[in-house]
């Protein structure tokens, strides 16, 4: 597993409410079907944006974004990539 995405698992566990343990989620599962609510996706959006110092932009803020840890993975990489070349 990769950092990030443990990173990621964590703040999920810690602001998503769900009512399935993330330890017991592979990478893919649904988080919605794990009980995240729309509530609670945007908590775990400010909390992801305070860890790895980034803004989602707007054409991220859709559920397919917050779907699985590997959906919330892709984004924040996609938003890395984007703020690497902005500073290179």
């Amino acid at each position: 597993m990769s950092d990030r995405l443990s990173i990621i698992r964590g703040v999920v566990a810690q602001h998503g409410r769900l009512a399935t343990d993330v330890s017991h989620l592979a990478d893919g599962d649904s988080l919605y079907t794990a009980g995240l609510s729309s509530h609670a996706s945007v908590n775990v959006m400010m909390a992801l944006e305070d860890e790895f110092d980034v803004e989602f932009p707007e054409h991220l803020l859709k559920r397919g974004t917050f779907e699985s840890l590997h959906s919330l993975e892709s984004a924040l990489a996609e938003i890395l990539d984007t703020s690497d070349l902005l500073t290179a």
